[in-house]
C-alpha cells in the first residue's frame, strides 16, 4: 500500500489500448467536492459532481468546484454524468458543468434527479435526465452500469456497478448498513456478493468513517431521543439540519404529531426539498402537522417547532441568521435548539459561534456532543470490513474523505487480504489505469480548488484569499504621495491612512520624515528617468519595516506615487 499523497507525479502516459482510465477530481483529500472520471476507448463517464463548502480560511467564497479542466476540450465525449445520491457535495457542482455542454444526459434516482431538476431551475438550465432504480442496467457508451441500492442519510441513494472490456468497478457512493432504516430500504448486500463472485476489479468504497470502529448507529435509535426533547419542552423548538436530510425530518415530524406541536420549515432550500420528498412520497406528512412559517407568530412557543438550515454554521442560513438576531423567528430563554447533524470538518468554529450565540441568547443548544441527536450516513470500520469481505475485490480504492479517512479504509482492506500492491491511495488528479486485472497510479493532471465567489467562477485566485486574509487578519494601510514630472521633488505628502490596524493614523506621523528622506534618496539616484514604480516599493518598505518591528503587524500596504 503506498502512500503518494505528498508526492508531485509526472504528466501520465497516452492511455494503454483497452485498459480502464480513472481521475479523480474530488473528494479524495476533502469531505466534500466528490467527483470522479472514467475514460475507456475514448468516451468518458462522470459519476458525481459534487461541491465542497468554504472554510473561514477562505473569506467571501460561497462554494468549491472541482476542477474541470480535464474535460474542457472533451465535453463532446462525455456520455453521461451519474449521481448517486442527493447530497450537495454529490450534486451542488452539476449545474456550473452543464453551463459548458448542457445537454450531458444525467442519470440517476428519483429523488436525487428531483432535487437537482429543482437546482438546475434557477440557473436556468433544462436538463436531460434518465430516472434509474436500484437493480436496472444502464448502457451508457462502453460504459455497461447497473445500479444497486445502498443506505444512507437520504433516501434513494445508489452504488454504481461498471463493466468495461477493461473491467469492472463497483463505486459505492456514500453509504452505510442500517439494517433497520426508517425506510425499510437497505444496503443490497445480496447484489454486493453477486458482483462479488462474477470479479470485481476495482472497489472504489466511502471512507468517511473509516476511522470510526464498529457500526453506524441506525436512524431509529435518533426518534426515541427527539422524542424525549419534545416530551420535555416546554417553549419553542428550533431543529437545524442539512435541507436534504428526509430521514431527519421525518423524524421530527412524527415527534411534532405526538406531542401536539406544528411544524414550520424555513430555508428556501429546506422548503423546496421537503416540498420535492413529500409530493415523491419519500416524506410522509401526518395531518395538520405542517404549517407556513408566517402563521408561528399566531401561535403559542409551546406549539411549535422550526425545521432549518444552517447546522453546518453558515452565515448566511437560518440559524445562524436567528443567532445573530436578523431572522423573523427569534430564540430565548426556555427555548431548545437541536443541531440534528455531524460537524464537517472544518466547520467546527463556525459551528460553535452560532452555538455560543444561541446560548447568549438564552436558549438551551442540544448536539450530537450531548445527546443522540444525529448519527452518520456512513459505513464505520465494521461495515467496511464485511463490504471487503463480502465483495472480495482484486483492487481497492478508498475514496470520499481525508487523507487520515483513506488511509484508514486501506489499512482495513489490507486486514482482510487485499494485497498492499492493489491499494490504491490516490488523491484529486491522480491517474489510475485499471489493466489486465491491475490498478496503477500512472501520472497526475493539473487540479486544484475552482472557487464560486459571487456571480465570478475561478476568477478568485490562492493570491486573493491570500490578499482577503491580510486584510481580514492584519488590516490596510495606504500611502500617497506626489512627486514633481521633471525633478522628481516632492510636491504633495505622503498621506498615510489606515484601516483595521488598531493604532491611530497619528502613530505613522514619526515615520514621515523617514518615508520622505528615503523618496528624496531614491529621485537622487534616478538620475536618467522617472520610475514611479520604484519610488512606491521605496515608500513600502520603509513603513513595512516600521510596522513589522514597532508594531509587530503584517498590514496589507497599498503604495501610489504620481507625477505632477
Amino acid at each position: 500500500m503506498s502512500t503518494p499523497f505528498s508526492e508531485r507525479l509526472a504528466a501520465p502516459p497516452p492511455q494503454p489500448e483497452g485498459a480502464l482510465r480513472i481521475i479523480p477530481l474530488g473528494g479524495l483529500g476533502d469531505v466534500g467536492r466528490n467527483m470522479t472520471v472514467m475514460e475507456f476507448g475514448g468516451r468518458l463517464l462522470v459519476i458525481d459532481c459534487g461541491v465542497l463548502f468554504p472554510e473561514d480560511s477562505q473569506p467571501g467564497v460561497d462554494l468549491i468546484l472541482p476542477d474541470f479542466g480535464v474535460l474542457e476540450d472533451r465535453l463532446e465525449d462525455v456520455e453521461a454524468i451519474v449521481l448517486t445520491h442527493g447530497h450537495e457535495d454529490h450534486i451542488g457542482a452539476v449545474p456550473y458543468l452543464l453551463r459548458r455542454r448542457p445537454d450531458i444526459p444525467l442519470v440517476g434516482s428519483r429523488l436525487t434527479l428531483a432535487f437537482l431538476e429543482a437546482k438546475l431551475r434557477e440557473h436556468r438550465i433544462r436538463p436531460t435526465t434518465r430516472v434509474v432504480e436500484e437493480g436496472q442496467g444502464a448502457a451508457l457508451g462502453p460504459f455497461d452500469c447497473e445500479f444497486v441500492a445502498v443506505n444512507h442519510s437520504i433516501p434513494d441513494a445508489l452504488a454504481v456497478h461498471v463493466r468495461t472490456p477493461a473491467g469492472t468497478v463497483l463505486h459505492t457512493g456514500d453509504f452505510k448498513m442500517d439494517q433497520l432504516p426508517l425506510d425499510g430500504r437497505i444496503t443490497d448486500l445480496r447484489a454486493f456478493a453477486r458482483l462479488g463472485e462474477a470479479g470485481v476489479d476495482l472497489f472504489m468504497t466511502d471512507s468517511t468513517n473509516a476511522e470510526v470502529p464498529g457500526f453506524t448507529v441506525g436512524e431509529r435509535e435518533i426518534g426515541p431521543t427527539l422524542d424525549g426533547l419534545f416530551a420535555r419542552a416546554r417553549q419553542k423548538i428550533v431543529v437545524a439540519s442539512f435541507s436534504s436530510h428526509v430521514h431527519r425530518v421525518q423524524q421530527v415530524l412524527n415527534a411534532a404529531a405526538a406531542h401536539g406541536r406544528k411544524v414550520a420549515f424555513v430555508g428556501r432550500s429546506m422548503v423546496r426539498n421537503m416540498s420535492i420528498a413529500a409530493d415523491l412520497g419519500f416524506l410522509d406528512v401526518p395531518p395538520d402537522t405542517l404549517v407556513d412559517v408566517k402563521r408561528i407568530g399566531d401561535l403559542p412557543d409551546e406549539q411549535v417547532v422550526l425545521m432549518c438550515t444552517g447546522s453546518q454554521g453558515e452565515p448566511m442560513a437560518a440559524l445562524g441568521r436567528i443567532a445573530n438576531r436578523d431572522h423573523r423567528v427569534s430564540v430565548g430563554p426556555g427555548d431548545v435548539v437541536v443541531l440534528a447533524s455531524s460537524l464537517i470538518p472544518g466547520n467546527e468554529n463556525a459551528v460553535f459561534r452560532v452555538v455560543n450565540g444561541l446560548m447568549a441568547l438564552g436558549a438551551e443548544v442540544v448536539h450530537k456532543g450531548s445527546a443522540m441527536v444525529h448519527t452518520s450516513g456512513h459505513a464505520s470500520a465494521g461495515e467496511l470490513l464485511y463490504c471487503y469481505n463480502i465483495v472480495r475485490p482484486r483492487n481497492v480504492m478508498p475514496i470520499h474523505g481525508e487523507v487520515r479517512h483513506l488511509l484508514a479504509n486501506g489499512r482495513i482492506a489490507e486486514a482482510t487480504g487485499v494485497p498492499r500492491e492493489r491499494i490504491v491511495l490516490a488523491r484529486d488528479g491522480h491517474v489510475i489505469d485499471l489493466q489486465d486485472g491491475i490498478a496503477r497510479t500512472v501520472g497526475e493532471v493539473p487540479n486544484g480548488y475552482v472557487y464560486v465567489d459571487g456571480s465570478s467562477v475561478g476568477e478568485i485566485s490562492e493570491a486573493d484569499l491570500k490578499d482577503r486574509r491580510i486584510l481580514g487578519d492584519e488590516g490596510f494601510i495606504s500611502l500617497f504621495a506626489v512627486v514633481n514630472s521633471e525633478t522628481g521633488a516632492l510636491i504633495a505628502g505622503p498621506e498615510i491612512h489606515a484601516r483595521g490596524v488598531a493604532e491611530d493614523d497619528a502613530v505613522f506621523e514619526r515615520i514621515r520624515p523617514e518615508i520622505v528622506k528615503a523618496l528624496e534618496q531614491a529621485v537622487a539616484d534616478q538620475v536618467e528617468r522617472r520610475d514611479t514604480y520604484q519610488l512606491q516599493q521605496v515608500m513600502r518598505r520603509v513603513v513595512g519595516r516600521y510596522v513589522g518591528q514597532r508594531l509587530r503587524r503584517r498590514p496589507m500596504i497599498i503604495p501610489v506615487v504620481v507625477e505632477s
